[in-house]
């Protein structure tokens, strides 16, 4: 493998002892890494860079984690580990309800770090050239006026495909790939490996559901089921 064959990893953190760590390790573990202070400096160097994942440490002076990440996805699906040393599940579920799609406690074991990253990667393809024809096939679903491609991961419409997170496609995937069948918060944590209690789940179907339903509120596609779980009714 070559340098530029490596995944590309942006690190996010003011502490520089933990900056150095990361690096280190990461690069060990055949990682590209540029590391970054903060905010500032990370927008500079994503001006400039691709990146295929941001580890980014929740508690920064200045522009702290959260606020980042919520801007970031205004315009990038680029997946986003979240480090942080509070482990309250309202601290973790703010991560996810701005859009990071994982969640690691501070002190956290390096291996388990590459293990979660090596995971979001494998969920994160790149999406494929978009279909010359709208038309549905076996491998897509109908929701509306969006078409999810099973195979290629897509999200897409008229205007072309809509921006999903890795985690975001994870769950629409299982939902769609067993349309029709009630799928529990469990089972649907264990499949998409959303980390947390089942209150993360609902986070990232709420996520989900502002980008395919005509009114989030109503859900027509993505229904809950009380007291069993989900399902997805596609047209």
């Amino acid at each position: 493998m070559t340098i530029l064959d490596m995944p590309h990893i942006l690190v996010v953190d003011d502490d520089s002892r933990l900056r150095g760590l990361l690096r280190k390790y990461l690069m060990e573990s055949d990682f590209r890494v540029t590391v970054a202070d903060g905010a500032e400096a990370a927008r500079k160097s994503l001006r400039g860079l691709e990146f295929d994942l941001i580890v980014m440490d929740l508690m920064m002076p200045g522009e702290d984690g959260i606020s980042f990440t919520r801007s970031i996805r205004e315009t990038s699906p680029v997946p986003i580990l979240m480090l942080t040393a509070m482990s309250e599940s309202s601290d973790r579920i703010a991560g996810l309800e701005t859009g990071a799609d994982d969640y690691l406690t501070k002190p956290f074991e390096p291996r388990e770090l590459v293990l979660r990253i090596e995971g979001i990667l494998r969920r994160a393809k790149a999406p494929a050239p978009m279909p010359d024809s709208a038309s549905a096939t076996a491998t897509e679903v109908r929701l509306g006026e969006f078409c999810f491609d099973l195979e290629r991961e897509i999200l897409f419409d008229s205007s072309g495909p809509h921006r999903l997170t890795t985690t975001e496609v994870s769950l629409l995937k299982a939902l769609a790939t067993n349309a029709g069948r009630i799928m529990s918060r469990e089972d649907l944590s264990e499949i998409c490996v959303i980390e947390g209690d089942g209150r993360a789940v609902d986070v990232q179907v709420t996520r989900l559901r502002r980008k395919i339903e005509p009114d989030s509120r109503t859900p027509t596609y993505l229904q809950t089921i009380r007291g069993r779980g989900y399902v997805l009714r596609p047209d």
